[in-house]
């Protein structure tokens, strides 16, 4: 399946790690906080995390950390659907694309739940067809775009003919919690808000544009490690829960994957460059150590400019890298996202 055009959307405001600081310090939810975790959360948003600033898209930012759940719930119900169709538009207008001409519209998002999902709302908001075929992905976590992708190839090996459209939409925000848990502590540190928007077709776009062909899907999960990186449910809000094991999963299990995928495309060239889901500082340290020779640049950026986006980071990054390099036949790229699960999905993407 070819790539026709990607874009992204972020909430208009931006906030530094000092800002974020001031506005827990702020709330209630400080106050509860023991002395040792009000001075990991110092340490972090004032040390070296690998995070400049985020965007956020809760409306009453100064009540972010003292939101009840049924407030979050419902700024996950107003935002999601809207940068979602943010990002969905801007892709439309660079594929020359009309929203009536959409054949499916494929969804995922891990931090808020909607019934009908959020491919609903955004079909709405941007006048699908009333046939167009929708898809929702939920709990897939922060690995969620590669084999939301994958439900797109199996879309156009059904339908050659369509046209098909992926958005990865997170609002993080909607999920932040406070207690003294250290990997919820560094949850509220990390994650920003953002969404991710492709469309693809079976051929080629025209126009003199890049011919980039995205295949070689794989997955690896490892349920015995679900503990170290998941959502539960307290008191209706979402706590995401981290353990100091994140990084060594993800390294493991994207070196995995990538022996994998060269197993399974012996004989084809060597991806010239990795494009990560940037997890966070020391998960990207990890992955360089596991892939010698590999600099995540661009996952780095993503990271500070941006925070932890959850799924739709790995389409930042590869945003980002579009802009000053392109894959060739010669020199495909291999994308690579995990999270939830724990999982990690890979696909290649290349030039013809």
């Amino acid at each position: 399946m070819f790539l026709h055009s990607l874009a992204t959307a972020l909430p208009p405001d931006r906030y530094t790690q000092e800002d974020v600081l001031r506005l827990i310090a702020g709330s209630d939810g400080h106050g509860r906080l023991s002395r040792r975790a009000r001075l990991t959360l110092q340490a972090v948003l004032r040390g070296d995390s690998g995070v400049a600033a985020r965007h956020f898209a809760f409306s009453h930012i100064e009540q972010l950390f003292n939101a009840s759940a049924d407030t979050l719930n419902e700024a996950f119900r107003e935002e999601a659907p809207r940068l979602a169709g943010r990002a969905l538009g801007a892709a439309l207008d660079k594929a020359g694309v009309r929203a009536a001409e959409l054949d499916a519209l494929v969804v995922c998002t891990c931090t808020g739940y909607l019934c009908p999902g959020v491919t609903s709302y955004v079909s709405e908001k941007l006048g699908l067809r009333a046939d167009a075929y929708l898809q929702d992905l939920v709990g897939l976590g922060c690995g969620a775009a590669i084999p939301a992708l994958r439900s797109v190839e199996a879309l156009l090996a059904a339908r050659p003919e369509a046209t098909v459209a992926c958005v990865a939409v997170e609002i993080c925000s909607a999920a932040f919690y406070l207690d003294d848990n250290p990997g919820v502590l560094i949850s509220a540190c990390l994650f920003g808000d953002g969404a991710a928007a492709t469309i693809w077709r079976a051929k080629a776009p025209g126009g003199g544009r890049p011919a980039l062909r995205a295949g070689g899907f794989n997955t690896l999960h490892i349920p015995e490690a679900r503990d170290h990186i998941r959502f539960e449910q307290r008191f209706g809000k979402l706590r995401n829960l981290l353990t100091p094991a994140v990084p060594a999963l993800a390294a493991d299990a994207v070196s995995r994957l990538f022996a994998a995928e060269r197993r399974e495309a012996s004989g084809s060239p060597t991806p010239a460059r990795i494009i990560s889901h940037p997890g966070g500082r020391d998960v990207l340290d990890a992955l360089e150590a596991a892939l010698p020779g590999q600099r995540l640049d661009a996952s780095r950026h993503v990271l500070r400019e941006y925070g932890n986006l959850s799924s739709p980071s790995v389409l930042f990054a590869l945003e980002h890298a579009l802009k000053t390099d392109t894959p060739t036949a010669e020199r495909p790229w291999w994308l690579v996202g995990f999270g939830a699960g724990f999982a990690a999905h890979s696909c290649r993407l290349s030039g013809v």
